[in-house]
């Protein structure tokens, strides 16, 4: 699961901003202004059939300040990406 759910940063920061576009998603912000620090991607690709599935998720980053629920308070009633 990436980290950046319950980050402080997730609607500033550029890598999160890099995730929603790698998996299609709306932005939380479409000017992040937050660079994170040595953020860590894990890229889990599957193959269902012929299509290929890919699955980011940042997994660590010096920047990550804990904040729970972040994302969730920026998006009520929306299901949280896991």
């Amino acid at each position: 699961m990436c980290i950046c759910v319950n980050c402080h940063y997730v609607d500033r920061c550029t890598t999160y901003h890099a995730v929603e576009h790698q998996h299609q998603q709306p932005h939380l912000t479409e000017t992040p202004d937050f660079e994170a620090t040595e953020p860590t991607i894990n890229v889990n690709i599957r193959h269902r059939d012929e299509i290929i599935e890919m699955e980011w998720d940042v997994v660590g980053c010096l920047s990550f300040k804990q904040e729970m629920g972040k994302w969730a308070k920026l998006r009520p009633g929306e299901l949280v990406p896991t």
